[in-house]
């Protein structure tokens, strides 16, 4: 069997931990098995803020006293996961590593500048340190293994620094760099998350939650029967157990089901992660990192839709929602307007509702977009006062999600007709043509509630067959 095994950064988010997951790649290492690797928990936010401060402040003693405790922390993950004589080498490795990150640091202090090519190269520290610690753990438990990076292993990427799209190329690529090492020597190669490479060799990175895309292009790349996503979670669950501490672990559920868990702000994987696996249905498995026998969840082309109307329901909390209207202009050119302008600003448009007479069009952003969306479209030359741009804050999005919600009458009124009974005001409502989705904003305040009232009106926290007499 080969898998495809990707350990975020809480599963290796201290040395102990990274020995222990490299004991769950050795019980597993009489299949073909590749594994993925984060970068140590914290790290990459920490690198972000580093690389930050260092560009709007000069200096050196903060640089000098970060990268002393990066350095620590890598230190003491290699002396609790590595053993000799492969400690001395990874620590080695480190020692360069972080002396590299410091000259880097160092010169953007100096320049003042940070730009997205420098930003993304000092983000691949993160995984570029954690590999070589798993890859020499594995050694250390006699599983011959091997440390890539991104680019190493054949993702080669466009230069869009920051959110970097792989290039079809990189299929046969990781193919021919991944396979003989697998197939011929029966190594596990530990290849970094998040990272790949321009075809010129500049570093990149794939956007946040990127290491789940590397694991699924190689899994495509080398026709991986499986991928398995270890996580400090037992698997994709019916809610958010922080909202609905009874929430329900989900056995199976579809691709679809899944990509739109994602855009809709379930933890479950990289919302363009499933992207490399639908042509050829290769199946994803979630698993816990510390609870391993749980069999999780597995994510599938298809699955058996009778578990249920609604399978999950998933919440964004930190949104916003921006207007467009008014009255005697080309809807269409205002519509290709809008959305021109948000994409050369970056602004990520999560769900859109268009008004029956054409006069308003609303857009669910991130809170975090919301002024450059409002710069964006201020005093835009072509709209003679016309059109009216609003904005509104605190915006929580819900999204209810199953298959059996397809061809189903009356969802739609029992979920606003719970809400309307709790006095829980919807803002605005979006659904797929597909029905596996329905989503709805609410004020932020009401979000969490809204979660809660439809998880017992759908009755998720019961058994799959009172759920489906639910």
């Amino acid at each position: 069997m080969r898998i495809i095994m990707k350990f975020g950064g809480t599963s290796v988010k201290d040395g102990r931990s990274i020995r222990h997951c490299a004991n769950l790649v050795k019980k597993y290492s009489d299949n073909e098995v590749v594994v993925v690797v984060s970068a140590m928990a914290g790290v990459t936010d920490s690198l972000t803020n580093a690389a930050k401060k260092c560009y709007t402040e000069q200096s050196t003693g903060f640089i000098k006293m970060f990268v002393a405790e990066l350095a620590k922390k890598h230190y003491d993950a290699v002396r609790d996961a590595v053993d000799e004589p492969y400690r001395s080498r990874v620590m080695e490795y480190i020692d360069r590593l972080i002396d590299e990150l410091e000259k880097v640091l160092l010169g953007i202090s100096y320049l003042g500048e940070l730009t997205k090519r420098s930003e993304d190269y000092i983000l691949s520290f993160g995984e570029r340190l954690s590999a070589p610690i798993l890859s020499s753990a594995l050694l250390s438990l006699g599983v011959d293994s091997l440390a890539l990076s991104g680019g190493d292993a054949g993702i080669i990427t466009n230069a869009n620094f920051g959110r970097a799209k792989p290039l079809n190329t990189s299929y046969e690529l990781i193919k021919s760099r991944i396979e003989p090492l697998i197939k011929l020597r029966g190594c596990v190669p530990v290849v970094t998350g998040f990272i790949g490479a321009t075809e010129d060799g500049n570093i990149t990175t794939l956007g946040r939650g990127g290491s789940d895309l590397t694991a699924t292009l190689i899994a495509a790349a080398i026709d991986a029967d499986e991928v398995w996503l270890w996580k400090e979670v037992d698997g994709v669950l019916t809610a958010d157990p922080k909202i609905v501490p009874e929430a329900r672990l989900i056995p199976e559920i579809s691709y679809q089901e899944a990509m739109e868990l994602a855009h809709f702000g379930a933890k479950i994987l990289h919302p363009r992660a499933l992207e490399p696996l639908i042509r050829k249905k290769i199946p994803v498995r979630i698993k816990n990192t510390f609870n391993p026998d749980t069999p999780g969840t597995v994510i599938t082309d298809s699955c058996n839709s009778k578990t249920g109307i609604v399978k999950a329901l998933s919440l964004i909390d930190r949104v916003a929602i921006v207007n467009v209207s008014g009255a005697g202009f080309d809807f269409a050119e205002i519509m290709s307007e809008v959305f021109r302008r948000f994409a050369e600003e970056r602004v990520n448009v999560i769900m859109i509702s268009q008004s029956s007479s054409e006069l308003n069009l609303s857009m669910v952003i991130d809170r975090g977009d919301l002024g450059r969306a409002m710069k964006t479209l201020t005093n835009v030359d072509g709209w003679n006062g016309n059109v009216n741009v609003s904005k509104l804050d605190d915006i929580a999005v819900v999204s209810a999600v199953g298959a059996g919600m397809a061809g189903t009458p009356g969802v739609a009124g029992r979920i606003f007709s719970a809400l309307g009974k709790a006095g829980i005001n919807v803002i605005m409502i979006s659904q797929s043509c597909s029905e596996f989705n329905i989503s709805f904003a609410v004020s932020r305040e009401d979000g969490s509630k809204a979660v809660k009232i439809l998880h017992d009106e759908f009755c998720l926290s019961r058994g799959v067959e009172q759920e489906i007499k639910c």
